[in-house]
């Protein structure tokens, strides 16, 4: 029993002098932690920058529109700064009164009280308040709409204000040229000379930033799509045919494709060429493909109607007609398919149910396949 009870004493003493050793190191771990953290805190990696260091490596905006705005000879010219703050944002000046002051977002408000409860949750409205310390109480209402003495004097007086509607005096390139003071270049560097330029169109037309109608985009409407269906009724019919683009399920929208600001493009495509455009989501037609074939090469358009179609995969001709644009019966019957042969027609063949030329001849858009000329499977 001496023996056990040894032994038991023994035992206990190994294991609080093991647990000492342990307490003691971590003991030794924090007051080390504790007497190096001040130094690691003072060697953070972002303590030897400056705000001006900082500024320097931030990305150049389009608020201040650097040279492309500088070298367009339409446009007033402006400093190369990053950005145009808000509160350096200056008052248009408006050519059908030009001598006309500045008299402040008070005397607005004097008279435009419930135009200044709905804009006064915009982002314009509230950014130019927020700047007005710097540049005067005319920055909320006259940055954008222009001096307003003339207008206070004689409020019908046609073209006394810059507005921004249809029926107003001032003309679409003085109102597009409001917005284009902070707004221009960007996606937007194309707006000139392009096709809703030329027409006519101003910034208004499509945005409106005295009301939050949209989630983004400070749109005239709830959504983009909805936008651009108002003048393109024509297009917005195509895509209630039976095969479409899915944009009326929301999965994509007309800016994916199109940039309504300008381009480079006639349609106002965000690439150089339509092919580029389908390329963003069909990248698997894009090859290189060791046999090509021609007419997808040079244009998706030759054999899609990209909006909506009443065909299977968005062609403009049913299967085997498409294909007989081009091509004769060579080395088949010597005879043209038409409607009749459809599985529908009073003449059924079998060369035309189902996939037609397609069943075939498969890869279509272009084939690796040794036996790629005739692009079969």
């Amino acid at each position: 029993m001496r023996v056990i009870s040894l032994f038991l004493a023994a035992s206990i003493c190994v294991v609080l002098g093991a647990g000492g050793m342990v307490l003691g190191s971590h003991d030794a771990q924090a007051q080390q932690a504790a007497a190096t953290s001040p130094t690691d805190a003072s060697h953070s990696p972002s303590s030897g920058l400056s705000q001006s260091d900082i500024a320097k490596m931030l990305p150049a905006t389009d608020m201040g529109a650097h040279a492309a705005r500088a070298n367009n000879p339409h446009l007033a010219p402006v400093d190369d700064s990053q950005a145009t703050p808000f509160d350096a944002a200056s008052i248009p000046v408006n050519p059908l009164a030009p001598n006309a002051d500045a008299v402040g977002a008070k005397t607005c408000v004097a008279c435009h009280s419930q135009e200044n409860v709905q804009a006064s949750h915009s982002l314009h409205v509230g950014a130019f308040r927020a700047g007005a310390a710097n540049s005067g109480p005319q920055a909320a209402c006259e940055s954008c709409h222009g001096p307003g003495s003339e207008h206070a004097k004689n409020p019908t007086a046609p073209g006394s204000i810059i507005a921004f509607t249809h029926d107003a005096k001032t003309s679409p390139q003085v109102q597009a040229g409001v917005c284009l003071s902070c707004h221009a270049g960007g996606a937007r560097q194309h707006w000139i000379g392009s096709i809703h330029q030329n027409r006519g169109l101003s910034c208004t037309d499509c945005h409106n930033p005295m009301a939050k109608l949209s989630p983004e985009g400070v749109l005239a409407k709830s959504s983009i799509n909805e936008v651009c269906a108002t003048c393109h009724q024509d297009i917005r019919a195509k895509f209630n045919r039976r095969s479409h683009m899915p944009l009326p399920e929301g999965q994509i929208a007309c800016t994916d494709c199109h940039n309504p600001h300008g381009s480079i493009t006639k349609p106002l495509l965000k690439t150089d060429t339509v092919n580029e455009t389908c390329y963003t989501c069909h990248a698997e037609k894009r090859g290189p493909f060791l046999f090509e074939h021609a007419p997808v090469r040079a244009n998706c358009l030759n054999c899609h109607d990209v909006h909506g179609s009443n065909q299977q995969t968005l062609l403009v001709a049913p299967i085997p007609m498409l294909c007989q644009q081009c091509h004769t019966m060579t080395r088949h019957p010597n005879d043209l398919q038409s409607a009749a042969g459809l599985a529908n027609g009073p003449h059924p063949d079998e060369r035309l149910i189902g996939r037609g030329c397609l069943s075939c001849h498969s890869n279509i858009h272009g084939s690796n396949n040794p036996s790629g000329p005739k692009f079969h499977e």
